[in-house]
């Protein structure tokens, strides 16, 4: 068996358009018993050579913004095909920037927004995997105030048919562990308590498999790296904001409700990159160094995930 699968290693692969891995668009019990289910959507069979040679030419814009979208309908549910190998050119990742500028998430200790924190480390990431081939990577800039803005980031995402989907956020506490100070004369608050990295994926996603092994790789390369993950999300002092630690070792949790996890239909992973109301840590999170050693784990980690033997064997 070993031969034979070392023998179609070997053999020449015609890689669709897309040049997609084995990730399933999957719809609700009712999309499941439509007869149209099985079938590709016309976009990933149809291309014709000189459309693509026209594609390669021009590239896309590098970062999408909602605003100029409109309204985004969801496509009907299709079966992406199975490629067994991953062209980088042709793997379509989405850096999704958490919260918007409306919405900005956590404020740091010294009154910064989370907002600005993960624009500047998805801009980082984007240029690291475009320099390393991945050139279908997109910047997803989202406006508008919270909820709506999820929902508009997944349809987004879902109408780019991406292979991966990547939110980055960098994290805070929960309000019963702040502690006040004054930053530069302005009131601000603090939690030096916590610190470091995780990883969240949802068993909602309808690709779990895929979305777990990507959070693996990424969380592995953040350990490479000399960082250390947040424990305190396994703690039950963490209250309802506990989750289930699916790997102690790398820092993988699970968070089934994250709406930009359970509703995208590809592989979708979301990063807290480290904590910026912990006054040491937020000065290394804005700083260049720290945002090249993330955007480097990231990058090795896709990379990791676009190697033939992952693509036909999985992570060993």
């Amino acid at each position: 068996m070993i031969a034979a699968m070392a023998a179609m290693m070997l053999l020449p692969i015609d890689v669709s358009d897309a040049g997609w891995l084995s990730d399933v668009f999957k719809g609700s019990s009712k999309q499941a018993k439509s007869p149209k289910q099985g079938k590709p959507s016309k976009h990933l069979t149809s291309r014709k050579p000189a459309t693509l040679a026209k594609r390669a030419a021009s590239p896309k814009r590098r970062t999408v913004r909602l605003a100029a979208l409109g309204p985004a309908a969801l496509p009907s549910a299709a079966f992406k095909p199975v490629a067994a190998l991953c062209d980088p050119s042709k793997l379509r990742i989405v850096l999704d920037v958490g919260h918007t500028a409306e919405s900005e998430g956590a404020i740091s200790a010294r009154n910064v927004s989370e907002f600005v924190f993960n624009l500047r480390l998805a801009k980082r990431i984007e240029e690291k995997l475009r320099a390393e081939g991945f050139t279908e990577t997109r910047l997803l800039v989202t406006e508008g105030k919270a909820r709506h803005s999820l929902f508009k980031r997944v349809a987004a995402a879902n109408n780019l048919h991406a292979d991966l989907f990547l939110s980055i956020h960098h994290d805070s506490v929960p309000n019963k562990f702040l502690e006040d100070w004054e930053f530069e004369g302005k009131k601000s608050h603090f939690s030096d308590r916590f610190s470091g990295y995780s990883v969240f994926v949802s068993r909602s996603n309808p690709d779990f498999k895929t979305s777990f092994a990507f959070a693996e790789l990424i969380a592995k390369e953040m350990r490479a790296q000399g960082l250390d993950y947040a424990k305190q999300y396994s703690q039950p002092i963490m209250g309802r904001y506990q989750r289930e630690l699916l790997n102690k070792e790398t820092g993988v949790y699970r968070y089934d409700e994250l709406i930009v996890l359970r509703k995208t239909r590809m592989a979708a992973v979301l990063l807290e990159a480290g904590s910026i109301i912990n006054r040491d840590e937020e000065l290394k999170m804005s700083s260049p160094g720290r945002r090249d050693i993330i955007s480097s784990g990231v990058t090795a980690a896709v990379k990791a995930f676009c190697e033939p033997r992952w693509a036909m064997l999985g992570p060993i």
